[in-house]
């Protein structure tokens, strides 16, 4: 028996789990699920990523404490996940008390690290940095946006390039702008403390060559790509620090200087660990799931599963920690490719853009989605396209028409008595599933998921001709025949059985209805090529519908934002977004802008607009019981309208009242963002009252 510890990439608090994040967690999830079903211990952990820049804005932003965040993404994120089936044995937080715990140590090993001529692995240096003037802080790679320095490409991050895979220093950007507030970023110069990696290069290579794990981590391509793209020429030094103003884990000898979330977000990985065996939900010590270098007493397996962009992080930062903390490093990384949705990149103007919450609102059986990308998931690199015509094709013919169809057209011929042993009529079937069964296992194993979830269509075809050939519904017609129309049934629904058991892992909740149908556990592996002989039915009900092409329309209109550069208002857009900025618009003079009554306003009342997809009636206290009503655009990203109340917005009080299908509204509460779950309420600092005036 095998003991594998599970993790996916830890999703940014920042943002809402959308369709392209859910490509990783349900893969990982089918993994784990399926290590399970062979009989091996496996557990699945996750955290999110809550330091840098963007939080810290954030909370400034909305008046409240990063803690704040943490917390209400944390539950929004455990929620969506949750309706995709997606179950970790404890998700947790990068800022947790364990891990600042374990990035010092690491610190700890860093610090004392020396290269081959005794010099420290860890230097400090001068670093002239971009700096957003209008958000008072340094930026974070991911929040400088330009022109790729090597191939051209526009609209590229501050440290790598999707285009060419370059990687480079922000400040190489050509036409840099700040993702944060659209400003153009100022060279400002910071101490900073960087790690050598050069002198670690040995932990990179041995860990690529399988040296250090007895096994390669990466697939051949993944591992040519590492080292043509990386290791090529000199390993660059890692800047892993960032000056104040920064949320984050303060540097325990360099006062002012704050952890990089590069350096603590994959040390989460070990403290979800730590807090779960603390939380009695995984059994200890932490040595069992992630052994030190050296000890023998463990055969623990690490897996990570990540996209390709942060392929660098964990190739190159992530081994070369692990190596000189003393931890074994990962036994494998599986990388899987971007989504695109029909075609194309995802798109919020196209509504392709499409977060999990929306999905489940609007579709909400997640076996579709978990199906579909099963289909599609191969153990490569390569892009993953959310086809929508397809979609709700292959979802109706195979799990409709070729797996659930089987129990649907025999099982209510049976029931209230012992299947018989329908063995004489298996024989071809035990045959062609026996040959089958270990190619499956093994397109499992490798996260090929479309290579198995293609040989167990070619199974449930050959049990629809079955069906089709032995004709049921015919028999069921003569009374003389019963006893062949429940062989027939009982061999049909063993052929259903199996293959709801190789379609546990990618359909837990369809394949626990199937389970409770037919009195017997899909659970085991066991169970792909066991029969129901002496098993009794229950009564049958529905198990899946069709997937109808007009909840995926509805899902792509709730999720079409338009053109912020249209529509979005006046005020800069919020600085939690790396959203690309709309263009300044044409300027007023001041004489204009004094005709503004811009107030504070108390919500006291916040309600839903009957069928008003995108509208919150607000009701606001302009101070001294002056209450007006507001109609605002903005329930896309406030869901719970209750939490609105008692918040401090700034409104236009003086704006001409305009009468609309649903009332009349009297203001304009001003927010910020390009639309969607990217929209942010304006709050005054604390201290302001109702009615003031803003200056």
């Amino acid at each position: 028996m095998r003991q594998l510890l599970v993790t996916s990439a830890l999703p940014y608090v920042n943002g809402h789990i959308h369709l392209g994040h859910l490509v990783e967690y349900i893969q990982t999830d089918m993994w784990v699920r399926f290590q399970r079903q062979r009989g091996h211990q496996a557990i699945y952990l996750c955290a999110d990523d809550v330091h840098g820049t963007a939080t810290m804005i954030r909370a400034r932003q909305e008046g409240c404490t990063e803690a704040d965040i943490i917390a209400r993404m944390g539950a929004a994120h455990t929620a969506d996940f949750a309706g995709f089936d997606i179950v970790f044995d404890h998700y947790g937080s990068t800022d947790a008390a364990s891990n600042r715990t374990l990035v010092y140590d690491l610190w700890t090993h860093l610090r004392a690290a020396r290269d081959t001529a005794g010099a420290p692995v860890v230097a400090e240096k001068d670093v002239t940095q971009l700096f957003d003037p209008q958000a008072g802080t340094f930026l974070a790679d991911r929040f400088v946006k330009g022109t790729c320095p090597k191939c051209g490409a526009t609209d590229q991050h501050g440290d790598s390039c999707d285009k060419c895979g370059a990687t480079y220093s922000p400040a190489d950007l050509k036409d840099p702008r700040s993702a944060l507030t659209g400003a153009i970023p100022e060279l400002r110069t910071a101490r900073h403390c960087f790690v050598r990696l050069e002198p670690l290069r040995h932990h990179i290579e041995a860990w690529l060559d399988g040296r250090s794990t007895g096994s390669a981590p990466l697939t051949e391509a993944m591992t040519n790509w590492v080292r043509n793209t990386f290791l090529a020429d000199g390993l660059r030094d890692w800047d892993v620090s960032r000056p104040a103003p920064y949320f984050g884990f303060e540097i325990p000898d360099a006062p002012g200087n704050y952890f990089y979330v590069w350096v603590d977000a994959p040390v989460g990985y070990l403290a979800s660990l730590n807090d779960a065996i603390a939380k009695g939900l995984v059994p200890g010590p932490a040595e069992r799931w992630w052994p030190r270098q050296g000890n023998t007493a463990t055969t623990a397996e690490v897996h990570h599963f990540i996209g390709k962009d942060i392929t660098y992080f964990h190739t190159l930062f992530w081994p070369a920690m692990l190596g000189v903390a003393g931890w074994k490093l990962p036994t494998k990384v599986h990388i899987h490719g971007f989504l695109t949705v029909n075609g194309e990149k995802m798109s919020k103007s196209k509504g392709t853009f499409v977060r999990g919450r929306t999905y489940l609102e609007t579709i909400a059986e997640p076996a579709y989605l978990r199906y579909y990308y099963a289909s599609k998931l191969a153990d490569g690199a390569d892009d993953l396209d959310l086809n929508l015509d397809e979609f709700v094709a292959k979802v109706n013919s195979d799990l409709v028409g070729k797996v659930v169809n089987l129990a649907s057209r025999t099982a209510k011929f049976v029931g209230g008595s012992p299947l018989p042993d329908a063995a004489a009529l298996l024989s071809d079937w035990r045959a062609a599933n026996g040959a089958a069964n270990e190619r499956i296992a093994a397109a499992y194993e490798a996260g090929n998921f479309a290579a198995a979830t293609r040989e167990i269509m070619t199974l449930a075809d050959l049990a629809n001709r079955f069906v089709e050939e032995r004709a049921p519904w015919t028999l069921n017609k003569d009374a003389s025949r019963r006893a062949e129309l429940e062989l027939v049934c009982s061999a049909a629904l063993t052929m259903f059985a199996n293959i709801m058991a190789y379609l546990t892992p990618v359909l837990p909740s369809l394949a626990a209805k199937a389970a409770a149908l037919l009195g017997r556990s899909l659970d085991t592996w066991a169970a792909t090529t066991g029969d129901l002989a002496g098993a009794t039915l229950q009564p049958y009900t529905h198990l899946i519908g069709r997937l109808e092409a007009a909840k995926v329309t509805a899902m792509i209109d709730a999720s079409t934002v338009p053109d912020p550069a249209v529509t979005a208002p006046a005020a800069a857009p919020a600085v939690a977004t790396a959203t690309p900025v709309a263009p300044i618009a044409a300027t007023i003079s001041i004489d204009d802008f004094a005709k503004l009554d811009l107030r504070i306003a108390t919500i006291v009342a916040a309600e839903d607009v009957p069928k008003a997809k995108k509208i919150l009636k607000l009701t606001v206290d302009l101070g001294e019981g002056r209450t007006r009503t507001i109609f605002s655009g903005i329930k896309t990203a406030y869901a719970d309208p209750a939490a609105l109340v008692g918040r401090q917005i700034m409104v236009i009080a003086n704006l001409a009242p305009r009468q609309m299908s649903f009332g009349l509204s009297e203001g304009m509460a001003l927010a910020a963002g390009p639309g969607g779950s990217d929209i942010y309420l304006l709050s005054p600092d604390a201290g302001a009252q109702a009615g003031m005036r803003v200056q």
